[in-house]
């Protein structure tokens, strides 16, 4: 099933998938849990702080590339190559940040690969409104995105507790955005799906 295309965009957004609430719950429980473990962490290493941070730019990116279909994109029009290179770009920061784990590698291009993904989700928020239910969540993770993208690299001169902290602050708000919008998600579906068995 094919929504219509607004004026503005030649592409039609396809239906989002009955399961979508489980790509977004996978995105919120990623971010909510590297959220809690930046608050309890007291005094992490560099290296450490990569190999956390790196994960959950790598979570997050993975997640977005498994899920642009059941999000209601076709990869191959605009808005799904939007989408699938902010996962791109986060899942290629996660693996340069693990493994190159200083304050400035991780500042630099967790900032980078949050800012696109904000942008993105920005971007498909208001292309979609009105058309997808994920338009407002979009906006709101859009923003929060931008937000930490623009802080973290004033943290990097006070170090890795600092960077995650910015970064771990972000993931919780947007963790907590996206739990709401799963739930949502699903408590909708449920009645859809029990229609179609009768």
């Amino acid at each position: 099933m094919t929504l219509p295309a607004s004026p503005a965009d030649p592409a039609p957004l396809t239906a989002p998938a009955a399961d979508l609430w489980k790509p977004v719950l996978t995105r919120a429980v990623v971010a909510l849990a590297f959220g809690a473990v930046t608050v309890f962490w007291a005094s992490p290493s560099a290296s450490e702080m990569g190999w956390a941070g790196g994960l959950y730019l790598l979570a997050v990116g993975v997640t977005l590339l498994r899920g642009i279909g059941k999000f209601g994109l076709d990869a191959k029009m605009p808005a799904g190559k939007v989408i699938a290179a902010a996962g791109a770009v986060m899942t290629g920061a996660g693996v340069a940040v693990v493994f190159l784990g200083s304050e400035l590698v991780f500042g630099v291009l967790a900032a980078l690969g949050l800012g696109l993904l904000g942008a993105a989700e920005l971007y498909l928020g208001m292309l979609f409104r009105g058309r997808s239910v994920l338009a407002r969540d979009w906006l709101a993770s859009g923003v929060i995105g931008l937000g930490t993208a623009v802080a973290l690299p004033f943290f990097i001169s006070l170090g890795a507790h600092a960077l995650l902290g910015v970064a771990g602050g972000g993931a919780i708000i947007s963790g907590v955005l996206w739990v709401l919008a799963a739930l949502t998600l699903r408590h909708d579906a449920r009645p859809v799906s029990s229609e179609a068995v009768n």
